[in-house]
């Protein structure tokens, strides 16, 4: 029997509902357990156990009464840092930004205190979420529980890694170029970046999404069912839809008839190494073998592309950067600055075409997708890298070479998940990613889940260092 801090929300749910289990005592594994994990991986601030043990006993009153608030009351969750909540400070993983308290719950904090989510803490990411490491300037370097030399991803770098190691079954990212699948795929659990506005977000902006990181797909679904819906404070958020998110769950026969495209080549950036390659490989025989057409597909995005919106997210910076006191700028990571820095001499023909790849890479993916119900590719073309490297470049000059599979759907504002395939030689895993038709969020889901029933099963999770010691109140 898994321990509780291992349960899958969804028997979290059923066991408060049968009052078998105890939101306190789920809560108190779950802090136990983070004790036990947190020294080696760093993935959380705020930490606050006596918040989160009064939240578990009011959420344990509301059960017995009969009275839940919402679909994860009593479930431990964690926020990443750039996910206002009320009181609290927002440092967007940087020690440039003045720790103001925040005045309101941004709206997936919202959505989870009104469900009764108990909020265990808050998650690490790099300086300002533009990097794909848990390298930061302002929080401890987050790590890989499968391998504590390695990177979590980024920048969702604290909930990737959280998730991973088992502090509850509920975590919430972001995802602007893949911040959430990322993290996901180097870290072997499941994430779903949902079409853009489907989850509201504050402040929102082009192709930034929140979104579920869990272990599993049903995890993932029950969380939706709290997080989606419109927003005023999200321009971009989408009109409520009745979206039977508990459907998630259609089996193996789901696949049957589908026309899958099988993307192996992102057309720019870093190679796929053969490792990667071959477990995505596998992953398209097995829906093959399901019953689906799998068909190659070309690749789409280029070069050109991927350095418009690199460059024009390097001016972006630039001019924050530019904006700050001398000695709040020294404080960010050095690699961010040189990066930044870099579009200094960009001029306006330079930006203009540099922004109109946004748009050009939104067109390509449309019409490249139109063919097919759902899209595989790899979410990376490499795996893990080392922790300390804020990119697998390791260049400033070169940053975004892993993105060519994942940022095409933010612009397009496709869904697409990450769910783990498979792993290298060295024990990393490899993630595959699913992308769906704009809208099609619990397709994507239910392709996902038809997935996990087809492939090997996954090992043990992984356990803290041997020694780690916890302290009981």
């Amino acid at each position: 029997m898994p321990q509780l801090h291992d349960l899958p929300a969804t028997e979290m749910v059923a066991g408060y509902r049968r009052r078998e289990l105890s939101p306190v005592d789920v809560t108190q594994a779950v802090l136990r357990h983070i004790e036990r994990w947190e020294p080696h991986l760093q993935a959380l601030f705020l930490l606050r156990p006596e918040r989160a043990l009064a939240q578990a006993r009011a959420s344990e009153a509301r059960w017995l009464r009969g009275e839940p608030l919402g679909p994860i009351d009593g479930v431990p969750v964690t926020l990443k840092d750039n996910i206002a909540t009320a009181g609290d400070p927002t440092p967007l993983g940087t020690a440039a930004v003045d720790l103001v308290p925040a005045a309101a719950d941004a709206p997936p904090a919202a959505r989870v205190r009104d469900s009764g989510g108990v909020v265990v803490a808050k998650t690490t990411m790099p300086d300002y979420g533009m990097l794909s490491s848990g390298l930061s300037s302002y929080h401890a370097l987050a790590r890989n529980p499968w391998d504590l030399t390695k990177t979590p991803g980024g920048s969702s770098a604290g909930a990737g890694a959280a998730a991973a190691a088992g502090y509850g079954p509920l975590h919430v990212g972001t995802d602007i170029g893949g911040s959430l699948r990322l993290p996901a795929g180097w870290c072997g659990i499941f994430t779903l970046k949902p079409s853009l506005g489907r989850i509201p977000i504050d402040p929102p902006y082009t192709g930034r999404a929140a979104g579920p990181m869990t272990r599993s797909v049903a995890d993932a679904a029950l969380l939706m069912q709290v997080l989606s819906g419109a927003d005023p404070r999200d321009s971009m958020s989408l009109p409520w839809q009745d979206i039977a998110w508990h459907d998630s769950d259609r089996g193996v026969g789901r696949l049957r008839g589908l026309r899958i495209g099988l993307l192996l080549e992102a057309g720019c950036g870093l190679a796929v190494l053969p490792e990667v390659r071959s477990a995505i490989e596998h992953a398209a025989r097995l829906f093959e073998r399901a019953g689906a057409t799998v068909l190659p597909m070309q690749p789409f995005m280029t070069q050109g592309m991927l350095d418009g919106m690199d460059h024009f997210w390097r001016m972006r910076s630039h001019v924050d950067l530019k904006a700050l006191p001398p000695e709040r700028r020294a404080l960010v990571l050095p690699y961010i600055r040189r990066w930044a820095d870099s579009a200094a001499t960009l001029g306006g023909e330079a930006m203009f075409k540099a922004a109109s790849q946004f748009h050009a890479t939104r067109v390509a993916t449309v019409a490249a997708c139109r063919a097919f119900d759902y899209v595989l590719s790899p979410v990376s073309p490499v795996p893990a890298f080392p922790a300390e490297l804020p990119s697998p470049t390791n260049d400033p000059l070169r940053p975004l070479e892993h993105i060519g599979f994942t940022v095409p759907f933010n612009m397009s504002e496709q869904p697409a998940a990450s769910v783990h395939c498979g792993f290298t030689r060295d024990g990393l895993p490899i993630g595959l990613q699913i992308a769906g038709q704009r809208f099609d969020d619990l397709g994507v889901l239910q392709v996902a889940r038809a997935f996990e029933l087809l492939r090997e099963p996954m090992p043990a999770w992984p356990q803290p260092p041997a020694g780690s010691r916890e302290h009981v109140d």
